[in-house]
Protein backbone atom coordinates (compact mmCIF):
# COMPACT_ATOMS: atom_id res chain seq x y z
CA UNK A 1 0.00 0.00 0.00
CA UNK A 2 2.86 2.41 0.81
CA UNK A 3 4.52 1.66 -2.53
CA UNK A 4 1.23 2.16 -4.38
CA UNK A 5 0.69 5.56 -2.79
CA UNK A 6 4.28 6.56 -3.55
CA UNK A 7 3.93 5.54 -7.20
CA UNK A 8 0.77 7.61 -7.55
CA UNK A 9 2.48 10.63 -6.02
CA UNK A 10 5.41 10.24 -8.41
CA UNK A 11 2.99 10.02 -11.34
CA UNK A 12 1.28 13.20 -10.25
CA UNK A 13 4.67 14.87 -9.84
CA UNK A 14 5.71 13.96 -13.39
CA UNK A 15 2.43 15.22 -14.78
CA UNK A 16 2.74 18.42 -12.74
CA UNK A 17 6.24 19.13 -14.04
CA UNK A 18 5.07 18.53 -17.61
CA UNK A 19 2.21 20.98 -17.15
CA UNK A 20 4.52 23.57 -15.61
CA UNK A 21 6.90 23.23 -18.54
CA UNK A 22 4.14 24.39 -20.93
CA UNK A 23 2.24 26.74 -18.61
CA UNK A 24 2.52 30.44 -18.19
CA UNK A 25 4.25 31.74 -15.09
CA UNK A 26 0.94 33.01 -13.69
CA UNK A 27 -0.31 29.39 -13.40
CA UNK A 28 2.50 28.11 -11.18
CA UNK A 29 0.86 29.00 -7.89
CA UNK A 30 -2.54 27.38 -8.63
CA UNK A 31 -0.78 24.19 -9.76
CA UNK A 32 1.34 24.08 -6.61
CA UNK A 33 -1.77 24.59 -4.51
CA UNK A 34 -3.54 21.78 -6.40
CA UNK A 35 -0.64 19.41 -5.82
CA UNK A 36 -0.53 20.20 -2.10
CA UNK A 37 -4.25 19.47 -1.88
CA UNK A 38 -3.80 16.13 -3.65
CA UNK A 39 -0.99 15.19 -1.26
CA UNK A 40 -3.24 16.01 1.69
CA UNK A 41 -5.98 13.77 0.31
CA UNK A 42 -3.53 10.89 -0.04
CA UNK A 43 -2.47 11.35 3.60
CA UNK A 44 -6.09 11.33 4.76
CA UNK A 45 -6.85 8.12 2.85
CA UNK A 46 -3.71 6.29 3.98
CA UNK A 47 -4.88 5.17 7.44
CA UNK A 48 -4.65 1.42 7.93
CA UNK A 49 -6.34 -0.59 10.66
CA UNK A 50 -3.91 -2.91 12.44
CA UNK A 51 -4.31 -5.47 15.21
CA UNK A 52 -2.10 -6.71 18.06
CA UNK A 53 -2.82 -9.45 20.58
CA UNK A 54 -1.94 -8.32 24.09
CA UNK A 55 -2.51 -10.82 26.92
CA UNK A 56 -4.91 -12.76 24.65
CA UNK A 57 -6.95 -9.60 23.91
CA UNK A 58 -7.07 -8.21 20.38
CA UNK A 59 -6.16 -4.50 20.36
CA UNK A 60 -6.40 -2.21 17.37
CA UNK A 61 -5.25 1.14 16.02
CA UNK A 62 -5.41 3.23 12.88
CA UNK A 63 -1.90 3.82 11.57
CA UNK A 64 -0.62 6.32 9.04
CA UNK A 65 2.76 5.35 7.57
CA UNK A 66 4.62 7.88 5.41
CA UNK A 67 6.03 6.39 2.18
CA UNK A 68 9.66 6.91 3.26
CA UNK A 69 9.28 4.94 6.53
CA UNK A 70 10.99 1.85 5.08
CA UNK A 71 14.07 3.74 3.92
CA UNK A 72 14.44 6.70 6.31
CA UNK A 73 13.92 7.07 10.04
CA UNK A 74 10.64 8.87 10.72
CA UNK A 75 9.13 10.43 13.87
CA UNK A 76 6.13 8.72 15.47
CA UNK A 77 3.12 10.37 17.14
CA UNK A 78 0.92 8.25 19.43
CA UNK A 79 -2.57 9.76 19.83
CA UNK A 80 -5.22 8.80 22.40
CA UNK A 81 -8.96 9.54 22.28
CA UNK A 82 -10.99 10.64 25.28
CA UNK A 83 -13.30 8.45 27.37
CA UNK A 84 -16.11 7.18 25.16
CA UNK A 85 -14.20 8.05 22.00
CA UNK A 86 -12.80 5.88 19.22
CA UNK A 87 -9.72 5.73 17.08
CA UNK A 88 -11.86 6.82 14.11
CA UNK A 89 -13.11 9.93 15.89
CA UNK A 90 -9.58 10.69 17.04
CA UNK A 91 -8.23 10.43 13.50
CA UNK A 92 -10.87 12.88 12.30
CA UNK A 93 -10.60 15.43 15.11
CA UNK A 94 -6.83 15.25 15.70
CA UNK A 95 -5.77 14.69 12.07
CA UNK A 96 -2.07 14.81 12.93
CA UNK A 97 -1.25 12.79 9.83
CA UNK A 98 -2.48 15.62 7.58
CA UNK A 99 -0.66 18.27 9.64
CA UNK A 100 2.58 16.27 9.61
CA UNK A 101 2.56 13.79 6.70
CA UNK A 102 6.29 13.09 7.17
CA UNK A 103 5.58 11.48 10.56
CA UNK A 104 4.05 8.11 11.38
CA UNK A 105 0.86 8.56 13.41
CA UNK A 106 -0.90 5.92 15.52
CA UNK A 107 -4.48 6.49 16.66
CA UNK A 108 -4.92 3.83 19.34
CA UNK A 109 -8.24 2.31 20.45
CA UNK A 110 -9.06 1.95 24.13
CA UNK A 111 -11.13 -0.75 25.83
CA UNK A 112 -14.19 -0.32 28.03
CA UNK A 113 -12.94 1.27 31.24
CA UNK A 114 -14.58 2.73 34.36
CA UNK A 115 -14.33 6.52 34.16
CA UNK A 116 -13.19 8.68 37.04
CA UNK A 117 -15.55 11.56 36.18
CA UNK A 118 -18.16 9.82 34.00
CA UNK A 119 -19.23 6.25 33.15
CA UNK A 120 -18.37 4.58 36.49
CA UNK A 121 -19.66 1.23 35.20
CA UNK A 122 -17.11 1.22 32.39
CA UNK A 123 -19.47 0.79 29.46
CA UNK A 124 -17.38 3.01 27.19
CA UNK A 125 -13.79 2.80 25.91
CA UNK A 126 -10.98 4.57 27.68
CA UNK A 127 -7.52 4.17 29.22
CA UNK A 128 -6.07 2.98 32.50
CA UNK A 129 -5.68 5.79 35.04
CA UNK A 130 -2.53 4.72 36.86
CA UNK A 131 0.40 2.33 36.84
CA UNK A 132 -0.93 -1.13 37.72
CA UNK A 133 -4.57 -0.36 36.86
CA UNK A 134 -6.35 -2.85 34.60
CA UNK A 135 -3.28 -5.11 34.69
CA UNK A 136 -1.33 -2.37 32.88
CA UNK A 137 -3.14 -3.48 29.73
CA UNK A 138 -2.72 -0.13 27.97
CA UNK A 139 0.96 0.27 28.80
CA UNK A 140 1.46 -3.25 27.42
CA UNK A 141 -0.52 -2.24 24.33
CA UNK A 142 1.79 0.72 23.76
CA UNK A 143 4.85 -1.51 24.22
CA UNK A 144 3.53 -4.01 21.65
CA UNK A 145 2.71 -1.33 19.10
CA UNK A 146 6.09 0.39 19.40
CA UNK A 147 7.95 -2.93 19.13
CA UNK A 148 6.07 -3.89 15.96
CA UNK A 149 6.58 -0.49 14.33
CA UNK A 150 10.30 -0.69 15.03
CA UNK A 151 10.33 -4.16 13.48
CA UNK A 152 8.41 -3.16 10.35
CA UNK A 153 9.73 0.35 9.68
CA UNK A 154 12.60 2.70 10.37
CA UNK A 155 11.53 4.57 13.50
CA UNK A 156 13.44 7.61 14.73
CA UNK A 157 13.67 6.70 18.40
CA UNK A 158 14.77 10.23 19.28
CA UNK A 159 11.49 11.63 17.97
CA UNK A 160 8.66 9.76 19.67
CA UNK A 161 5.68 11.81 20.88
CA UNK A 162 2.45 11.22 22.80
CA UNK A 163 -0.70 13.33 22.83
CA UNK A 164 -4.28 12.80 23.91
CA UNK A 165 -7.47 14.55 24.97
CA UNK A 166 -9.29 14.25 28.31
CA UNK A 167 -8.88 10.61 29.46
CA UNK A 168 -6.42 10.27 26.57
CA UNK A 169 -4.54 13.26 27.97
CA UNK A 170 -4.45 11.53 31.34
CA UNK A 171 -2.99 8.45 29.68
CA UNK A 172 -0.43 10.70 27.95
CA UNK A 173 0.69 11.78 31.41
CA UNK A 174 0.77 8.11 32.49
CA UNK A 175 3.01 7.25 29.55
CA UNK A 176 5.28 10.10 30.62
CA UNK A 177 5.42 8.62 34.14
CA UNK A 178 5.91 4.99 33.08
CA UNK A 179 7.72 5.23 29.72
CA UNK A 180 9.01 8.80 29.75
CA UNK A 181 12.57 7.93 28.75
CA UNK A 182 11.33 6.83 25.32
CA UNK A 183 9.67 10.13 24.39
CA UNK A 184 10.94 13.48 23.17
CA UNK A 185 7.85 15.51 24.16
CA UNK A 186 4.23 15.29 25.28
CA UNK A 187 1.04 17.24 24.52
CA UNK A 188 -1.96 16.42 26.77
CA UNK A 189 -5.25 18.32 26.38
CA UNK A 190 -8.06 18.86 28.92
CA UNK A 191 -6.39 16.63 31.49
CA UNK A 192 -5.02 16.67 35.02
CA UNK A 193 -2.85 13.96 36.51
CA UNK A 194 -2.13 14.60 40.17
CA UNK A 195 -1.83 10.85 40.71
CA UNK A 196 1.09 10.45 38.31
CA UNK A 197 2.73 13.85 38.88
CA UNK A 198 5.25 12.58 41.47
CA UNK A 199 6.53 10.03 38.92
CA UNK A 200 7.27 12.55 36.16
CA UNK A 201 10.78 13.55 35.18
CA UNK A 202 11.43 16.79 33.26
CA UNK A 203 10.40 16.65 29.59
CA UNK A 204 9.17 19.23 27.06
CA UNK A 205 5.39 19.48 27.31
CA UNK A 206 2.52 21.44 25.80
CA UNK A 207 -0.69 21.43 27.81
CA UNK A 208 -3.93 22.63 26.19
CA UNK A 209 -6.78 23.78 28.45
CA UNK A 210 -10.19 25.38 27.94
CA UNK A 211 -11.04 28.23 30.28
CA UNK A 212 -14.68 27.07 30.37
CA UNK A 213 -13.99 23.37 30.87
CA UNK A 214 -16.46 22.19 33.51
CA UNK A 215 -15.58 18.47 33.29
CA UNK A 216 -11.84 18.55 33.90
CA UNK A 217 -12.10 21.86 35.67
CA UNK A 218 -9.86 24.66 34.46
CA UNK A 219 -8.70 25.28 38.05
CA UNK A 220 -7.42 21.69 38.23
CA UNK A 221 -5.55 22.15 34.97
CA UNK A 222 -4.06 25.44 36.17
CA UNK A 223 -2.64 23.57 39.15
CA UNK A 224 -1.26 20.92 36.81
CA UNK A 225 0.42 23.48 34.56
CA UNK A 226 1.95 25.23 37.58
CA UNK A 227 3.30 21.88 38.78
CA UNK A 228 4.82 21.23 35.35
CA UNK A 229 6.58 24.60 35.37
CA UNK A 230 7.98 23.81 38.80
CA UNK A 231 9.06 20.31 37.72
CA UNK A 232 10.86 21.62 34.64
CA UNK A 233 12.41 24.57 36.52
CA UNK A 234 10.89 27.12 34.18
CA UNK A 235 11.48 30.85 34.05
CA UNK A 236 8.91 33.59 33.38
CA UNK A 237 6.56 33.06 30.46
CA UNK A 238 6.51 34.82 27.12
CA UNK A 239 4.27 34.65 24.03
CA UNK A 240 5.09 31.60 21.90
CA UNK A 241 5.84 32.36 18.26
CA UNK A 242 2.67 34.33 17.59
CA UNK A 243 0.34 31.42 18.42
CA UNK A 244 -2.83 32.81 20.01
CA UNK A 245 -3.28 31.69 23.60
CA UNK A 246 0.17 30.05 23.79
CA UNK A 247 2.76 30.97 26.41
CA UNK A 248 6.29 29.56 26.47
CA UNK A 249 8.05 29.00 29.77
CA UNK A 250 11.76 28.40 29.05
CA UNK A 251 13.40 25.74 31.19
CA UNK A 252 16.79 25.69 32.87
CA UNK A 253 16.81 21.97 32.12
CA UNK A 254 16.05 22.27 28.40
CA UNK A 255 12.48 21.05 29.01
CA UNK A 256 10.22 24.00 28.18
CA UNK A 257 6.54 24.14 29.05
CA UNK A 258 4.05 25.64 26.60
CA UNK A 259 0.54 26.36 27.82
CA UNK A 260 -2.20 26.68 25.20
CA UNK A 261 -5.16 28.28 26.95
CA UNK A 262 -8.24 28.74 24.78
CA UNK A 263 -11.68 30.18 25.61
CA UNK A 264 -13.51 26.92 24.87
CA UNK A 265 -15.04 24.15 26.97
CA UNK A 266 -13.93 20.53 27.29
CA UNK A 267 -14.10 20.05 23.52
CA UNK A 268 -10.82 19.60 21.65
CA UNK A 269 -10.14 22.89 19.80
CA UNK A 270 -9.82 22.80 16.01
CA UNK A 271 -6.62 24.88 16.14
CA UNK A 272 -4.82 22.47 18.49
CA UNK A 273 -3.44 19.87 16.00
CA UNK A 274 -1.30 22.34 14.04
CA UNK A 275 -0.02 23.91 17.27
CA UNK A 276 0.83 20.53 18.80
CA UNK A 277 2.63 19.38 15.64
CA UNK A 278 4.62 22.62 15.58
CA UNK A 279 5.67 22.01 19.18
CA UNK A 280 6.66 18.39 18.51
CA UNK A 281 8.73 19.38 15.48
CA UNK A 282 10.91 21.57 17.70
CA UNK A 283 11.88 18.79 20.09
CA UNK A 284 14.00 15.66 19.83
CA UNK A 285 15.87 13.63 22.40
CA UNK A 286 19.60 14.40 22.67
Amino acid sequence: MDRHMSDIKVSFGIRLRARIGHAAHRRLFPLALWFATVAGVFAADALTRREWKVDSVVREALVYVPPQARTSAVPVVFAFHGHGGTMHNAARSFSYHTCWPEAMVVYMQGLNTPGRLTDPEGKKPGWQAGVGDQGDRDLKFFDAVLASLKSDYRVDEKRLYATGHSNGGGFTYLLWAARGDRFAAFAPSAAAAARTLPQLKPKPVLHAAGQNDTLVKFAWQQQMMAALRNLNQCREGQPWEGEKGCTLYPSKLGAPVVTFIHPGTHQFPATAPAIIVKFFQQHAQP
